[in-house]
């Protein structure tokens, strides 16, 4: 079996203090370096994604410019590409990470499957050409962006696995439901330490 790791926007703009800042999100990244360190072995792939906004722009409608954002399908300004608030957290160190992949370039986009790497290749060819059969899902945030990528590799044939202690999300019952949902369509649920 071989066996990729996604580390799902571990930004500046979705960690305490950010644009979209979630409870948790800077213990996540330091606890993703951590398990990293441990257990890069384990992985034949890693791959982290980031939103990558492009500035002065809806981006689809993604963004609210004018008005409220109404947090599901409208957002606050956040990871506009360039920035700080789209850069890693300081706390996840990404010398382990393979590939880099960006995502909601002038779009919407949720999952790590939406972006494209620097050479503009997407993450499904990546793991069809290096027979990976096995996604462990990290990240921000467990309601949204964790939970589509989880969903996409599913989707795509691929046993899946999420790491609940290497997650955090927008709001407690969401992020519930999504775990919920998430080993209802044949994910894994459990803490990095589980054993394999």
């Amino acid at each position: 079996m071989t066996r990729a790791l996604f580390i799902v926007d571990v930004q500046n703009d979705f960690t305490e203090g950010g644009a979209l800042g979630v409870d948790g999100g800077t213990a996540v990244a330091a606890g993703i370096t951590a398990y990293l360190s441990a257990h890069r072995a384990d992985y034949d792939l890693v791959v982290a994604s980031r939103d990558w906004h492009t500035a002065d722009s809806d981006n689809g409608g993604h963004i609210a410019l004018a008005g409220e954002p109404d947090y599901v399908e409208t957002w606050p300004v956040h990871c506009i590409a360039g920035t700080p608030g789209a850069e890693y957290h300081p706390a996840l160190d990404v010398s382990g990470v393979d590939v880099h992949v960006k995502k909601g370039q002038g779009v919407p986009a949720y999952s790590l499957f939406e972006g494209v790497d620097d050479d503009g290749r997407h993450v499904a060819a990546l793991l069809d050409e290096r027979g990976i059969l096995e996604v462990d899902v990290v990240g921000i945030a467990t309601d949204y962006c964790v939970r589509a990528s989880a969903l996409d590799a599913i989707e795509r044939g691929r046993v899946v696995r999420v790491l609940t202690d290497l997650v955090a999300g927008v709001a407690p019952e969401s992020s519930t439901a999504a775990l919920a949902e998430l080993g209802h369509s044949g994910a894994r649920i459990e803490a990095s330490g589980a054993a394999r």
